[in-house]
């Protein structure tokens, strides 16, 4: 009996399966605090599609957005050569502080252009961590900041324990939402006190 040309074909190469989970970077200009805090939060919410990196060049927050611009061009070409989705990134954040950095306003328009979110704290990134415990104190010096921090964070300088921030983030949210909320009311979004790190989080936790 003659054999059948029609032979069963094997299935072609299947097309990477594209994770619906977003691929986010967080470049942080902070080397411990910042790194610290977020990693703890993308564990606790079991994220591995997030990645925290902290920047290679500190100084200037342009140097921060230039760096993330080319990070995530880099993730596109990868993603390209390799014909898998799943290795570029969907968004690319930056978290800094305002400090005595000039020309933010410069900065938030490059990032715009580029695709880039920010996560800014005026006056620090320690902002953030206080409203995990209370309210904001009003318009401070970073220094007055830490100082009102350590009250709850007993002998703070910049390395932290995550456990001790655990779940107040959800407080934190709204406590730092209000303050954004009141800037913008008064026609200076990004004022001091205010942190853009709830939005941050809240990307996060969506991808949960």
């Amino acid at each position: 009996m003659a054999k059948s040309r029609h032979r069963d074909r094997r299935p072609g190469r299947r097309s990477p399966y594209r994770d619906p989970r977003r691929m986010i970077l967080v470049l942080t200009e902070g080397t411990k605090t910042e790194p610290q805090y977020l990693s703890g939060i993308v564990n606790s919410l079991k994220n591995p599609r997030v990645s925290i990196q902290i920047a290679k060049q500190h100084g200037v927050p342009v140097t921060l957005i230039r760096e993330a611009k080319s990070l995530k061009d880099a993730s596109r070409q990868l993603a390209e050569s390799a014909k898998d989705h799943n290795l570029a990134y969907d968004a690319v954040w930056c978290v800094f502080d305002v400090d005595d950095h000039l020309g933010i306003s410069n900065v938030k328009e490059m990032a715009r252009d580029n695709g880039i979110e920010l996560a800014i704290s005026n006056p620090c990134f320690e902002l953030w961590l206080l409203l995990h415990f209370r309210e904001s104190p009003g318009m401070q010096h970073r220094q007055k900041i830490v100082e009102l921090l350590r009250q709850n964070v007993a002998g703070y300088v910049k390395d932290i324990r995550f456990d001790l921030f655990a779940g107040k983030h959800i407080d934190a949210k709204g406590r730092a939402r209000r303050l954004d909320h009141l800037a913008d009311a008064c026609g200076e979004p990004g004022q001091n006190p205010t942190t853009g790190v709830y939005r941050l989080i809240e990307a996060i936790e969506a991808e949960d």
